[in-house]
């Protein structure tokens, strides 16, 4: 028993293999946002390009 305890206890405290986790939890809160406004983000992008390619035939 007291094996177990140390070993929970140490399994507690280590914190290696931490950073990674936040990292992907990071990138799937990212991923989960861009899902969620997929089409606001395109519709977005669309404008712009448009916009730009607007102003290139501007220019020549």
């Amino acid at each position: 028993m007291k094996k177990f305890k140390n070993f929970s206890r140490k399994l507690l405290k280590n914190q290696s293999g931490q950073g990674a986790t936040e990292y992907i939890l990071l990138l799937v809160v990212v991923v989960a946002l861009v899902l969620m406004f997929k089409n606001q983000i395109k519709e977005t992008v669309s404008g712009k390009i448009s916009e730009l390619q607007g102003m290139i035939g501007e220019v020549q």
